[in-house]
């Protein structure tokens, strides 16, 4: 689970014999990470602060030691979920929809929409819990990495430092809590128009993806 995902970021994408207290891999990788975060957030386009984190991590490692430091199997597996995780959402999302359609065939459209105003708080739930499971994951790993090169945390160690996971847990929810509405007015507004029972079948797709 949380220990595999995290492993993922600290030594599936590139060699942390690379990494150490004085190198700039970390701070160029975070860097171009966090400005592009900052562009698309500005642009209020729903980008994936993952992908740009793992590609500020690559690009870093390649400008400091080249092709070698990367790790082969751990690029193929990510960049092929950047398409699969789309499609399989999809899916699932136009699957749930078929579901409720059938099971709630022959029921008020006011109270299809009364129930599903509040189901969506479940699966709004169930897709912030997979988000910051999953999200929240490969920043534990940055920081992890780091504490390794500097001698701080053993390197047999299964997890990281209590800490780490609870500060970078705390840090997603106050970034959802207080940021992002520029996101928040594309997704609800600019890409599709759901009523509620459309919300619940896109979250729980996304839930389930995650």
């Amino acid at each position: 689970g949380e220990g595999i995902r995290v492993n993922g970021v600290r030594a599936g994408l590139i060699d942390t014999d690379i990494v150490n207290v004085t190198s700039q891999v970390l701070i160029c990788a975070l860097s171009g990470a966090i400005v592009w975060n900052l562009i698309t957030w500005w642009r209020g386009l729903p980008s994936s602060s993952s992908h740009a984190l793992i590609g500020g991590l690559v690009g870093a490692a390649l400008a400091k030691s080249g092709p070698a430091s990367l790790v082969a199997s751990g690029l193929v597996k990510t960049i092929l979920f950047i398409f699969i995780s789309p499609l399989l959402g999809m899916l699932l999302g136009s699957l749930m929809m078929v579901a409720v359609s059938w099971l709630c065939r022959g029921v008020g459209p006011r109270a299809i929409d009364k129930w599903f105003r509040r189901l969506q708080l479940l699966s709004a739930s169930l897709y912030s819990l997979g988000h910051g499971g999953n999200d929240a994951q490969k920043t534990m790993g940055i920081i992890w990495m780091l504490l390794i090169a500097a001698g701080l945390t053993p390197a047999s160690a299964s997890l990281p430092p209590l800490w780490v996971i609870i500060s970078c847990y705390m840090a997603i929810g106050l970034g959802t809590m207080f940021g992002g509405w520029r996101i928040v007015k594309t997704m609800g507004q600019r890409i599709t128009k759901l009523k509620p029972v459309g919300g619940f079948c896109a979250e729980t797709g996304g839930a389930m993806t995650l």
